[in-house]
């Protein structure tokens, strides 16, 4: 699927993720535990980032001192642009965090929807270290974002909307490729090789992430979806190998129960 028709279709895949509530609800409930942790550390950076930014655009711009109400101007852009940063950091670091500190509580999260998919259960794993690199990458390329949108937060009029959409948009595409990489890795397959399972579906796991990346603008919303986004991938990693094998796609009865 392609278009808005596929972005839809990945969007949905989160949804019926939080159907694995009612199969497994004390699995789910620790798979909210790391996000929560995360949530915690994240938060508390954040906090600390306002409680200190002016402090901190002053010491940055020294050379305003003299500048009257320019000053103010400069400074409260340049504080708004550095907060929006560091959210934005904050919203892309926080995926990688809370995938790899939790791990062994999502690789069972996937393994059992895989079980209740039906066929084969990939033995492989991801592991700590390598989801830590995964965060770590996750977390360089949100950092690079974060000043492509600075410069971009300077353009007249319409930087800040096109800045702050397009840092919604790209966010979702790199939360959506995490969690897709890992029942996909899971398999054996390397970035090549996953790049060519999901060409032709990024419509798909475009929606994914931009329904997962929506949850986080609803307080502890975050926290909540972690689990549900690890199901809603899981299943869509194996849409998509069904079809390429030209298999039965089963995901809904076999998650729901339906």
């Amino acid at each position: 699927m392609s278009g808005p028709v596929g972005v839809a279709h990945g969007a949905s895949y989160v949804l019926q993720g939080f159907s694995m509530w009612r199969r497994r609800p004390g699995l789910m409930l620790l798979g909210m535990v790391p996000a929560l942790i995360v949530l915690v550390l994240v938060t508390a950076a954040l906090v600390a980032l306002l409680l200190t930014v002016g402090d901190l655009v002053a010491w940055l711009t020294p050379f305003a001192d003299d500048w009257g109400g320019v000053r103010t101007l400069l400074r409260v852009g340049l504080a708004l642009l550095l907060v929006g940063g560091a959210v934005l950091l904050a919203s892309v670091t926080f995926t990688g965090l809370t995938l790899a500190i939790g791990d062994p509580f999502y690789e069972r999260i996937w393994r059992e929807t895989e079980r209740m998919i039906g066929g084969e259960v990939p033995e492989g794993g991801v592991g700590f270290w390598r989801s830590l690199r995964d965060a770590g990458g996750l977390m360089l390329a949100g950092v690079g974002m974060a000043l492509v949108l600075a410069v971009i937060g300077f353009l007249p009029l319409v930087g800040a909307v096109v800045g702050a959409v397009l840092g919604f948009v790209v966010s979702a595409r790199l939360l959506a490729g995490e969690l897709v990489s890992r029942p996909l890795e899971s398999r054996g397959l390397d970035r090549a090789a996953r790049q060519e399972v999901l060409a032709g579906h990024g419509s798909s796991v475009l929606g994914l992430g931009l329904a997962t990346q929506a949850f986080f603008l609803v307080p502890f919303g975050a926290v909540a979806v972690m689990p549900a986004a690890v199901v809603g991938s899981t299943m869509l990693v194996r849409e998509i190998l069904d079809g390429r094998d030209g298999g039965v796609v089963r995901h809904t009865g076999a998650v729901t129960g339906e």
